[in-house]
C-alpha cells in the first residue's frame, strides 16, 4: 500500500529544512564566509585584540599624593571568548581578559588590599542540563586534583550550548595572580562557570612584577589562547619617577594551519604540548605595536618597560640599537639593579623591568632575539623617538 503525502505537508517540511539548514550554517557563533572549498572562515568580532602598550594606570607617586596610605583597590575583570585578527587575513579565537592581550595592567602598592572580581561572560538560550561539579574540579597541578572535600557544592545547572563551551575547554575561566600569598595565587576561589561572578581579596605583601593568567584545566591552553597579563605591586612610596612608561607582554599562538595561512585558524592542542607554536607575538597579535600603536618618546627622556613572557617558551627581550640603563630581571623590582645589560632572558610566567634614557632619536625594533622568533613568527615591535640629532654620539663617515 501507498501513502500520498498532503503537498501542504511537503511544501512546509522543504521550509523546515532550508530554515535547519541556514540555522546550522548561519545562526550560531561569530560571523562567517565559506571558501572556495566550502571550510568556515571566520570574521572577527572585536576590531583590536592587542593590548596598548602605553595604556597604564598612573603610578602610585601620583595616585597616592601627599603621602596617603594604602586603599582597596578594586579590579573588574571579564573573562571571554572572542575572533580577532591575528595577522592580515587571518583570524583567531581569543581567550582573554576585557577582551584585550594581555590583560589590563593592575597596579598597586605594597600594603594594598586587592578586590578581583571575575565574571565569565557567556549567554545563549537553550535546553538545561545538570553539570556535577567534577567539570569545574581545578586540577591543574597534582595538589588540586583532589576531590572538593570541605567546599561548597558548585554543582549548577547551564543550558546546552554553554555545555559545548565546557567541552571545547573554555566552560569555566578562573586567574592565578603570581602576587597572591596562598593556595593557587587565588585560582581556588575564582572558579567561574559560564555568566558567574566570584570575588575575593589579598593583601599584597610583596612588592614586584608579576604575571596573572588563567588556571582552570587545561591551564596551558587558556595561557596560550590569551589568557594572562601582569600586576605590578610597587613598594612603599612607589617607584621612581620616569617619563614614560610601556606595557608588553610575549605569548605564543598554536594555530592548526602553518604561519601566514589565511582564514580562521583554529588551536592545535598538539603543536601546544610539543612546544611548537606558529606564532610569537607582543601583546596579542602579529604588528600590535607597530606604526600607529608603537611605542612613543622623545630624545632625552627614560623610558620604563614592564616586560612579561606568558606561560610556555621564555624570551630574550632586547631592544635593536638600546641598552637597558638599569635591568630588574625576575620581577626583582626593589633589589639593585643591572647595569648596562644588551639582552635579558625573562623566564615562561615571569616578567623584568627595564629603564633606559633614549639619546638619539629614529626606529628601534623590540624583539626577542631568538630572532626568527620576531623577523618571521611576529614578535616584533617599535619604538619612536623624535628629537634633534646627535652626531656627538653617532654619524655617517662614508
Amino acid at each position: 500500500m501507498k501513502f500520498a503525502l498532503n503537498p501542504f505537508i511537503q511544501a512546509f517540511g522543504v521550509v523546515v529544512g532550508i530554515i535547519l539548514v541556514a540555522f546550522v550554517l548561519f545562526g550560531k557563533g561569530p560571523s562567517s564566509v565559506t571558501d572556495s572549498n566550502g571550510q568556515i572562515k571566520r570574521g572577527p568580532d572585536i576590531a583590536e585584540i592587542g593590548a596598548r602598550a602605553d595604556n597604564l594606570p598612573i603610578p602610585v607617586v601620583i595616585d597616592r599624593k601627599n603621602g596617603a596610605g594604602n586603599k582597596t583597590v578594586t579590579v573588574n575583570l571579564k573573562a571571554t571568548q572572542v575572533i580577532a585578527n591575528l595577522d592580515n587575513g587571518t583570524t583567531y579565537e581569543y581567550w582573554t581578559y576585557n577582551n584585550q592581550v594581555p590583560g589590563p595592567f593592575i597596579r598597586v602598592m605594597e600594603g594594598d588590599l586587592v578586590r578581583i572580581s571575575l565574571t565569565h561572560e557567556h549567554a545563549h538560550a537553550g535546553a538545561d542540563i545538570e553539570l556535577s561539579d567534577d567539570l569545574f574540579s581545578v586540577n591543574y597541578l597534582t595538589s588540586f586534583a583532589t576531590a572538593d572535600e570541605g567546599h561548597e557544592d558548585d554543582s549548577r545547572t547551564v543550558n546546552s550550548e554553554e555545555a559545548e563551551h565546557m567541552a571545547a575547554g573554555h566552560g569555566e575561566h578562573s586567574i592565578d595572580l603570581h602576587s597572591v600569598l596562598g593556595p593557587g595565587g587565588g585560582a581556588e576561589l575564582t572558579r567561574v562557570g559560564p555568566n558567574e561572578t566570584k570575588i575575593f581579596e589579598f593583601k599584597a605583601m610583596r612588592p614586584g612584577l608579576y604575571i596573572y593568567h588563567c588556571a582552570s584545566p587545561h591551564v596551558p591552553t587558556h595561557i596560550a589562547n590569551g589568557m594572562y597579563g601582569l600586576i605590578l605591586v610597587e613598594p612603599r612610596g612607589g617607584l621612581s619617577a620616569v617619563d614614560k612608561e610601556f606595557y608588553v607582554v610575549e605569548g605564543e599562538l598554536y594555530t592548526r594551519g602553518g604561519l601566514g595561512e589565511k582564514g580562521f585558524q583554529e588551536f592545535d592542542r598538539k603543536k601546544l604540548l610539543n612546544e611548537r607554536p606558529e606564532y610569537f607575538v607582543f601583546n596579542g597579535r602579529k604588528g600590535s605595536l607597530t606604526g600607529g600603536r608603537a611605542l612613543m618618546a622623545e630624545v632625552g627622556e627614560t623610558v620604563r618597560i614592564f616586560f612579561g613572557a606568558s606561560g610556555q617558551v621564555p624570551s630574550n627581550f632586547h631592544i635593536i640599537g638600546e641598552i637597558f640603563d638599569k635591568l630588574y630581571p625576575e620581577g626583582d623590582i626593589v633589589s639593585s639593579p643591572h647595569r648596562n645589560v644588551q639582552t635579558t632572558i625573562v623566564p615562561a610566567g615571569g616578567a623584568a623591568m627595564v629603564e633606559f634614557k633614549v639619546e638619539v632619536p629614529g626606529r628601534y625594533l623590540l624583539v626577542d632575539h631568538s630572532l626568527s622568533r620576531s623577523i618571521d613568527r611576529g614578535a616584533l615591535g617599535e619604538l619612536i623617538v623624535t628629537g634633534e640629532e646627535r652626531s656627538d654620539i653617532i654619524k655617517k663617515i662614508k
